[in-house]
C-alpha cells in the first residue's frame, strides 16, 4: 500500500524515500480515527503511517489547521480607456520611525523584519505563518 495515498514521494540523500501527503489526505485518516471503535494504530498501520505522526495530524485537526485551503475569489475588474487624473492629498508631517529588527521563530517558520514595520502588517504575516 505505500505510495498510494502519497500525494509526493521524495528521494532522500541516505536512499531512503519519503511521503508528503496533502492536507485532504491527512484529514481523510484523521477522520478515520474518529469514528468510533477506531484504533489509531490499526488506521496507521493501513495507510502506512507511523501512529506518532496521525496523533500529531489530530491536534492539527482538532485546532482547525487541516482545513481545506479556501478557493481563490476573483474579483470584479473594470477595463477603461479613461485615465482619471488624482489629486495628491495634502500631507503630513511624517514623524522619525525609529528603525530595527524583529526576529520571529515560530518553530516551522522563521522571519526577520527590518527597519520601520506596519503593525497591521507584521499582525497579518505572523497570523499567516501561525496557521
Amino acid at each position: 500500500m505505500r505510495g498510494q495515498n502519497a500525494s509526493k514521494v521524495v528521494g532522500l540523500k541516505n536512499g531512503r524515500t519519503r511521503q508528503f501527503r496533502s492536507k485532504q489526505e491527512r484529514r481523510q485518516i484523521v477522520e478515520e480515527t474518529l469514528t468510533p471503535g477506531a484504533s489509531v494504530a490499526l488506521v496507521a498501520r493501513a495507510h502506512d503511517v507511523n501512529a506518532n505522526q496521525v496523533f500529531k495530524w489530530r491536534r492539527q485537526y482538532k485546532q482547525g489547521r487541516l482545513e481545506a485551503d479556501a478557493a481563490t475569489t476573483l474579483l470584479p475588474v473594470k477595463v477603461s480607456d479613461v485615465i482619471a487624473t488624482v489629486r495628491p492629498t495634502r500631507r503630513r508631517k511624517s514623524t522619525a520611525r525609529k528603525s530595527g529588527i524583529i526576529d520571529v521563530d515560530l518553530g516551522h517558520a522563521r522571519v526577520r523584519i527590518d527597519g520601520a514595520a506596519d503593525p497591521d502588517c507584521v499582525r497579518a504575516t505572523i497570523e499567516g505563518l501561525l496557521r
